[in-house]
């Protein structure tokens, strides 16, 4: 009677983790699971296809907690993984015999589960409800969202805990909500009920996205380029094509991920930076994100291709641009209707290269004005999409005031940069450099290009100025300026750079 018994109860508590027959599982509902239920939809959905399974009295007890080695069988049958190859944990509560072994080891093995730090894996321990957003998560490969990438409206969930920004991640995607509208209870018990709700939601809510897997490229490691997030794209184009998320399994030097998530149509690049030992490696990729059957889809292309490159450079007036014309140096026209725009800054323009070279280009402004650049454009060192460029105005004199440089400055000594007092040129033979002219009594230079080269000039009196608001602020104190004449095929420029000591204390 004893062993009858003993028998009866093993099946009981095998039945919360394995399923019913496929017969019983679509033909007898749970008599304890209304179709007005609202998880009823989940439960039988999960029952038909032979995943989850009910108690031998026809019950479900949709309110009972679920144990780890359940969720461990249910989700081992949801992902298909091999359960009958797998590699012992070593759980040390965890026998070979122990009917959840096979889902327990296959998810380990993934990476997708753990154990405590005294080896146990507890089978038959509950499963709290931040412990499961964590599962999930790893489980079906879910966007590795960072934490303040969501608005968390939870008082209970923090970066720092243990499961928090997998919490945020399901919320994100709508997989899961509160127990009321601020508080998650993270450490709160989840039923079975609701572990078939979240698991189906997890099943339609994932994004089709795209995993680039650092071995499957043939390195040790792998990261998104930094230039631009990695993420390369039209200047003019306001909506970012996808998302690229850096994640990394048990090992983070040798197990990066890069999650690719489609967020518009339209096409764009991707560059990936990539290590096998110290040697380094640039992939290239072309993106394509198309709606198919309503979803967004990503595609890559592996490519070798350079793109048109924006020639940037910085103007003293945001006049606009109307026109450009780019010849070779030798003086062949390239293109008299040349693609260019404004960069981040009504003063930041820029030119677009096609092709690398060395370039004249002719650029008209808005008030009439024609002003000439010299600009490099060479084969990337680093393999990436853009070619190297170096841009050079056409200014061979400048009228440069010192009080009006500290412009845009969040504060300075403006009776200072009013009267520096006398000046002195440190570099000898600076006028072989440029002529320097100072209006008497004031701070303005006149500066005329001869020749390549630099000139220091030291002030009587500092200038102590401040960028930045008060907290999180830079200041210093300016001794004196640099002027630099440069040349680029025949393009002569004066500029005029600070010399200047950082306040240690700021």
């Amino acid at each position: 009677m004893k062993k009858m018994m003993m028998a009866l109860l093993s099946a009981i508590v095998l039945a919360c983790g394995l399923p019913l027959s496929a017969g019983a599982a679509s033909s007898q509902p749970f008599k304890d699971v209304s179709s007005k239920q609202p998880y009823a939809k989940a439960v039988n959905d999960l029952a038909a296809r032979d995943i989850i399974g009910g108690y031998p009295d026809g019950t479900f007890k949709p309110g009972n907690p679920i144990t780890r080695g359940q969720a461990a069988s249910i989700i081992a049958k949801m992902l298909k993984l091999d359960t009958a190859n797998v590699k012992n944990p070593e759980f040390t509560d965890v026998s070979t015999k122990n009917g959840h072994y096979p889902a327990i080891a296959a998810l380990a093995e993934a990476n997708v589960i753990g154990g405590y730090q005294d080896g146990r894996y507890g089978p038959n321990d509950p499963v709290k409800r931040g412990q499961f957003a964590s599962i999930i998560v790893k489980a079906f490969d879910l966007p590795r969202y960072y934490f303040y990438e969501t608005k968390n409206p939870f008082k209970d969930v923090v970066e720092y805990q243990s499961h928090g920004t997998n919490v945020l991640i399901l919320y994100r995607l709508g997989i899961t909500s509160g127990t009321s509208p601020d508080r998650f209870s993270i450490n709160a018990q989840i039923t079975r009920s609701q572990a078939a709700v979240l698991l189906t939601k997890t099943e339609k809510s994932k994004p089709a996205m795209v995993t680039v897997r650092a071995d499957e490229l043939g390195f040790d490691r792998i990261s998104v380029r930094s230039e631009s997030g990695g993420i390369y794209q039209d200047l003019g184009n306001k909506n970012e094509l996808f998302q690229a998320i850096y994640t990394y399994g048990k090992d983070p030097s040798t197990d990066g991920r890069v999650q690719l998530i489609p967020l518009n149509e339209g096409k764009g690049t991707l560059a990936l930076h990539g290590w096998k030992g110290s040697q380094q490696e640039i992939i290239k990729y072309y993106v394509q994100v198309k709606k198919v059957n309503g979803e967004l889809r990503l595609t890559l292309e592996k490519t070798n291709d350079y793109l048109p490159t924006a020639a940037i450079f910085d103007m003293p007036t945001a006049e606009k641009i109307t026109s450009v014309s780019i010849y070779t140096v030798g003086g062949a026209l390239v293109s008299g209707d040349a693609t260019f725009g404004t960069y981040q800054y009504p003063t930041r323009k820029y030119i677009v290269i096609d092709k690398p070279g060395d370039y004249i280009a002719t650029v008209r402004f808005a008030n009439g004005k024609d002003v000439r650049f010299a600009i490099e454009a060479k084969i990337p060192k680093d393999g990436s999409f853009y070619y190297d460029t170096e841009v050079l105005q056409e200014q061979p004199s400048l009228t440069y005031d010192v009080a009006s440089s500290y412009d845009g400055y969040y504060t300075y000594d403006k009776k200072a940069a009013n009267n520096i007092g006398k000046h002195t040129i440190l570099t000898e033979n600076a006028e072989a450099i440029a002529r320097v002219e100072r209006e008497p009594g004031t701070g303005i230079f006149h500066i005329t290009a001869k020749s390549v080269g630099t000139i220091d000039m030291e002030f009587e009196n500092d200038v102590y100025w401040m960028i930045g608001q008060p907290g999180d602020a830079t200041s210093g104190m300016d001794r004196g300026r640099t002027i630099h004449v440069k040349e680029m095929y025949g393009i002569v420029n004066v500029s005029v750079r600070s010399i200047f000591d950082i306040n240690p204390d700021m």
